[in-house]
């Protein structure tokens, strides 16, 4: 092999060539000749080039092999690392998956009359994949849109390009005049399609406590739960809420199989629709529609606005009306419904707050309807015998030990705590029957010679009676109430507690706290014989074939925590408040009644909670009704005319 070099002079080879009988010799050719007998002889002349040294040929080999090596590893990653996700591409690029209609459970009340409907609803959604490529084209079609919408063209923009989903829910319960328009467009626009739904249509807004509502799915729920879609609506509050997933629907699967123009090939059914299973209530409709009707009228006629009751029937729990005042619109969180009225209703300038459940959320201080729980406490702690008497003149004196004229800081001479009359000598059923806050004083403080539970025996006994802690109801938004007792007074207050703090509390008054259902439950305790229940709205789940499904069985909380004989004596007290005590008014209707009213100071002055409990029939009791009505100016009995007018109501009914 030989080695190029040139010469110093190379133009003297120039258009030199030697002939030879087959060829010509080119220039160069003799300059190889002649470098080669210059090599012979060891003459050196400059290189025209040089070897590769072993550094050089090391890099080069180098870079090679890793270049080869970058090459491999890409492939390796695309072909297998990120196959799949290149295959879901095409897949999604090929195929589309379309839901297919299912209905949403529905609500019946116990003679299964239905409370709400499913009706047809119509959604606009855009497949981002399938808008036209070309910018121009997209922007006449997006402002087309957005003028039959009438929504600014950029919130249209960006509502699509901010929304990482493949279909973007771009409108939905669409009017029907809209919904005319866009159905002469639709198939002008691609990338967009308008898809059926449905929405509830609810029958009345005495239902709208329990029922409540539903609503756009949130972010957090759709998170949370995979099998959601961004286009569907979940419960917010109520039954919808609570059996959330009990009442929804799976909507099934359609898969559109297209070529690379977009068209249409196949469609195949991937997944089929379910629909959600259905609830029947322990509600009885009409009940619950005269109790809200009678309970608002007197309300109006008072000139108050808020207001609750609660119907159990004692020997299940089972939740026979459930009303609280204000109400709301249900079919306002409709998207497209009335957008003012949803807005004013949400603002709540009056300060009413209707989406508040007062039933089962509202905490009140329930002044002399504690008395029948006390009494039944009294008795089984054989503090008092149902013969005890005691001397009613109105009004119990303590002395203040610390009393000292020179000391003011130490507290005044004597405190003195007042009946509403004098009742003179009172056994247990007349102080039940009358309401007699001595009696209760004495029983529940102590006073004289005569012992007194105290306060923490009083509020062992309110526990077992279901007060201080939730009753389990199957709605959302249930709070617990309160039972104060010396320690939390010492921690919170920073104050001694005081035989005074033990009277209040006696009678209802003071720091404690409970809701209409807590009453009602434990009034139905004591008309059933000493069990507790657990309130229940549902009693049934049927599938979409209105089969029955499951039946939810009555929960006992606990039983047996009173004895019977002495439940006896307190529904004894009970009923002669309505032959001739406080609630004498109820003495009329047409079965047997036992009563217990109840009126509790607010902290605005001359202004009280008005209460009535009643279970009847008073021999084998059917339902248990408890009103309180909010904030009324006096004393009155303010609430047991509703509970009149209902009663009379329910049991003048054929059943």
């Amino acid at each position: 092999m030989f080695v190029f070099q040139t010469s110093k002079e190379p133009k003297e080879f120039r258009d030199r060539k030697i002939k030879t009988f087959w060829r010509e010799i080119e220039p160069q050719e003799i300059l190889l000749d002649s470098l080669a007998q210059k090599k012979d002889i060891r003459i050196s002349e400059k290189k025209m080039e040089v070897p590769l040294s072993q550094k050089m040929l090391k890099v080069l080999f180098a870079v090679f092999f890793i270049s080869i090596f970058f090459l491999l590893a890409k492939s390796f990653q695309l072909q297998i690392l990120e196959r799949n996700q290149f295959l879901a591409q095409a897949q999604e690029n090929k195929f589309i998956i379309a839901s297919l209609g299912a209905e949403r459970g529905v609500i019946y009340d116990r003679n299964l009359n239905q409370l709400l409907f499913n009706r047809p609803a119509y959604n606009l959604i855009c497949q981002k994949s399938q808008l036209p490529k070309e910018e121009r084209e997209k922007e006449g079609v997006l402002k087309q849109l957005s003028q039959i919408l009438e929504e600014d063209l950029e919130s249209l923009k960006i509502k699509i390009s901010e929304t990482q989903d493949a279909e973007v829910l771009i409108s939905q319960n669409l009017s029907h005049q809209t919904l005319i328009v866009l159905e002469t467009k639709i198939k002008e626009w691609p990338g967009f399609q308008v898809r059926q739904n449905s929405k509830r249509d609810y029958q009345a807004q005495a239902f709208s406590h329990l029922l409540g509502y539903t609503g756009k799915i949130t972010a957090p729920e759709l998170k949370e739960d995979l099998n959601y879609s961004i286009f569907d609506w979940t419960g917010k509050q109520g039954l919808e809420k609570s059996y959330e997933k009990i009442l929804r629907k799976n909507p099934g699967k359609l898969r559109i199989e297209r070529d690379a123009l977009g068209k249409e090939i196949s469609k195949e059914i991937v997944a089929l629709p379910e629909s959600g299973k259905s609830l029947v209530l322990w509600l009885d409709s009409d009940l619950q529609i005269r109790l809200s009707e009678v309970l608002e009228r007197k309300l109006k006629e008072l000139g108050v606005e808020k207001g609750a009751a609660v119907v159990l029937e004692p020997d299940s729990g089972g939740v026979l009306a459930l009303v609280s005042l204000p109400d709301f619109n249900n079919n306002l969180f409709n998207t497209g419904s009335d957008p003012e009225a949803l807005q004013y209703l949400l603002e709540d300038p009056l300060s009413l707050n209707p989406l508040f459940n007062r039933a089962i959320s509202g905490q009140y201080l329930m002044g002399s309807t504690i008395k029948p729980l006390i009494a039944s406490a009294a008795l089984e702690e054989k503090i008092i015998s149902p013969q005890t008497n005691i001397n009613c003149q109105g009004e119990i004196v303590i002395e203040n030990p610390w009393y000292d004229p020179d000391h003011p800081e130490l507290g005044q001479e004597a405190w003195v705590y007042h009946d509403w009359t004098v009742h003179g000598w009172t056994d247990l059923r007349k102080a039940i029957a009358q309401s007699c806050n001595i009696y209760f004083y004495t029983v529940g403080g102590g006073y004289g010679e005569q012992e007194g539970l105290g306060p923490s025996r009083i509020k062992d006994y309110l526990q077992l009676f279901g007060w201080g802690e939730r009753t389990g109801i199957d709605l959302p938004e249930e709070t617990s109430g309160f039972i104060p007792d010396p320690a939390w007074k010492e921690r919170v207050k920073e104050e001694k507690w005081w035989d005074g703090d033990t009277y209040h509390l006696s009678i209802g008054q003071g720091d404690i706290l409970a809701t209409p259902l807590q009453i009602a439950a434990a009034f139905s305790a004591i008309a059933n014989g000493g069990k507790l229940y657990q309130p229940q709205v549902v009693k049934e789940i049927l599938d979409s074939e209105k089969n029955p499904v499951q039946e939810i069985t009555p929960k006992i909380l606990r039983e047996n925590f009173v004895d019977e004989k002495n439940l006896q004596i307190v529904r004894e007290g009970m009923r002669e408040a309505v032959t001739y005590g406080s609630s004498v008014s109820l003495n009329d209707l047409p079965v047997k009644a036992a009563a217990k009213t109840g009126t509790a100071q607010t902290s605005q002055i001359d202004y009280y909670h008005h209460w009535v409990t009643v279970f009847a029939p008073y021999e084998n009791p059917q339902i248990v009704l408890t009103i309180v009505i909010e904030s009324v100016k006096g004393v009155q009995f303010a609430a047991l005319p509703v509970a009149k007018e209902v009663l009379n109501w329910y049991f003048s009914q054929s059943r």
